[in-house]
């Protein structure tokens, strides 16, 4: 009942409901709701266990969002209007988006975490007409000018979950093209602009990522970066609305929490960010080694015989050969992990895939809803960030004699443009209408995109050569002493213009204590960090290897998908 049939496409299940359900192309996401709640009305939704346990089916969520666009609608929210939703990944986050989308408005999602002031100006930017926000925030903004306020914490007065039944309703629908989100980013380069999504960019990202990536309604996902960030919003939260998932929510990043999250909720979809993975890894190939060697080594080579034959045989031997690895890891019931929001090391992805877990990764950017290229579990490459989404089209512009350029995308994901910003938008976009992304790469002949950095951060070296710093610090991801690292040029040559190449690393403290070394001496933790350098400087070619690093004393800042934010590294007095 609840496996989907085989069919033409992931999305054929939708034709019946084309006409009477829904008009256009691609339903809208009140419309994908809707037809989700008809098929699964009793089937589990939303599940949460902190801050106090919740767990809700598609008819209760229907109608939890169905009294708060009532309550949006009676007090004068109408169709455009802006509807601010911030706080901590919940169910009640996930209805109060629903219902703006359901009252006809357009939901502007905020970073739980951004300071009361900065908030404030971007609610006055898009002169919110409601807000949304839990008891953290909700005090705070009293001052915003926002006459419409709901919570999302039980304490409140006005909690989603206890608002009155109503039988108004909005008689203003969105449409397909209407802007159902403004996403607010400003990655690793500072600026924010706010990226306008419609109906269509993100219900045809839903579908059409799932061409590259089998998903049913008995999975169960896990919500644990923001629900904010585009990568959450559309990857797990849209995809379970979208064929009536289970979508456990995750607040606390601590490795404790997050393993008992996946025991407790029998996640299934595993999505997260490289840094978190690569933690994950280091962890249990250090429980293995506590084995001793002999059994470190065993294990190792029975991984790479296990990887080889899923590789020549699509078998999956490993989920059964490392169960009780997986099992101590809380990874047994995992069906599938997806790293995003960042580049992987191939070591990584070929050791969760060796271990049993099919392991993908995918590329996309929040100005394209954001999943372009996602890796088929059946035909991945290890080395590439995924194969082209149907409907979208990728082209390298101004390539160099290797056919690494700058990627360009266009395709019905594409964003509508940046609110209330055409010089930014008009930038972002060539004469032809493909967007820019700043991102250097290259396709293969079978349409998988490979990544190679982004392009403001080059560093030309004084042969003339171009060296990627990301290509020099995902090198560093799997080693243990490093917390962060940030590569970057210097000039080394103000006549010639040439740069050196210099790393920025904050040491793990974690790491040192566990062997018996304390941050505070310097010397020793330096020569540790030598030696790691040393040892990745070996496996590089000559023009691109780290001449001289600095050990951090402070951690840099990072974005909420743990990215380092180079322009705030660069504009500071780092060495």
């Amino acid at each position: 009942y609840w496996i989907m049939q085989k069919s033409a496409t992931p999305w054929s299940f939708l034709e019946p409901y084309r006409g009477s359900a829904f008009q256009g192309l691609w339903p809208t996401i009140p419309e994908m709701f809707r037809i989700t709640c008809s098929r699964f009305p009793d089937k589990r939704a939303f599940t949460a266990f902190d801050p106090y346990p919740m767990a809700l089916s598609w008819s209760e969520v229907r109608e939890a969002a169905l009294r708060a666009a009532a309550c949006l609608w009676a007090q004068g929210v109408r169709r455009g209007d802006r509807v601010v939703l911030t706080g901590k990944n919940s169910p009640e986050w996930a209805i109060a988006y629903l219902a703006a989308l359901e009252a006809g408005a357009i939901v502007v999602p905020l970073y739980h975490q951004l300071g009361a002031e900065e908030m404030e100006a971007l609610i006055r930017f898009v002169e919110a007409a409601a807000l949304f926000a839990d008891e953290e925030k909700f005090d705070l903004l009293s001052g915003c000018g926002v006459k419409v306020r709901i919570g999302l914490s039980r304490s409140q007065p006005d909690y989603i979950l206890n608002l009155p039944a109503s039988k108004q309703r909005s008689a203003e629908r969105p449409g397909e093209l209407d802007t159902a989100a403004i996403l607010f980013t400003s990655g690793t380069t500072g600026n924010p602009k706010g990226v306008m999504l419609s109906h269509r960019n993100l219900v045809a990202d839903c579908y059409l990522s799932q061409a590259n990536l089998n998903v049913y309604p008995s999975d169960v996902f896990y919500a644990l970066l923001p629900l904010h960030h585009s990568y959450t919003m559309t990857a797990v939260f849209l995809i379970c609305v979208s064929i009536g998932a289970e979508l456990v929510f995750g607040q606390k990043m601590a490795s404790k929490h997050i393993l008992e999250d996946l025991r407790r909720g029998g996640i299934t979809m595993f999505l997260g960010v490289p840094m978190l993975f690569n933690r994950l890894l280091v962890a249990i190939r250090k429980g293995i080694r506590e084995k001793g060697l002999v059994v470190f080594a065993l294990i190792r080579f029975l991984m790479m015989a296990s990887g080889l034959v899923k590789k020549l045989t699509r078998a999956n031997p490993g989920k059964k050969m490392f169960g009780f690895i997986l099992k101590k890891a809380s990874l047994q019931n995992i069906r599938i992990c997806i790293a995003g929001g960042g580049p992987l090391p191939a070591s990584t992805f070929r050791q969760f895939n060796q271990l049993g877990i099919d392991f993908v990764q995918g590329y996309g950017l929040t100005e394209t809803s954001p999943i372009v290229a996602l890796n088929p579990v059946e035909r991945y490459k290890v080395s590439s960030v995924g194969k082209l989404i149907p409907q979208v089209e990728v082209r390298i512009l101004e390539p160099d004699a290797e056919g690494r350029g700058e990627i360009a995308v266009r395709g019905p994901v594409v964003m509508q443009g940046y609110y209330r910003n055409e010089a930014a938008t008009r930038e972002a976009f060539t004469a032809e209408g493909w967007l820019k992304t700043g991102d250097v790469g290259y396709l293969d002949r079978e349409g998988y995109l490979y990544l190679t950095g982004r392009k403001k951060s080059v560093i030309v070296t004084e042969g003339g050569k171009n060296v990627y710093p990301e290509e020099i610090e995902d090198r560093f991801q799997l080693s243990p002493e490093i917390e962060q690292i940030l590569v970057r040029g210097y000039l080394a040559d103000r006549k010639r213009k040439s740069e050196g190449i210099e790393a920025l690393i904050y040491p793990s403290a974690e790491h040192f204590a566990e062997i018996g070394i304390r941050l505070e001496d310097r010397e020793r933790v330096r020569s540790r960090l030598q030696a790691v350098v040393e040892e990745v400087n070996r496996g590089l070619l000559p023009y691109q290897r780290i001449e001289r690093f600095t050990v951090l004393e402070q951690p840099m800042e990072m974005t909420t998908t743990k990215k380092i934010k180079r322009f705030k590294v660069d504009s500071a007095s780092a060495p």
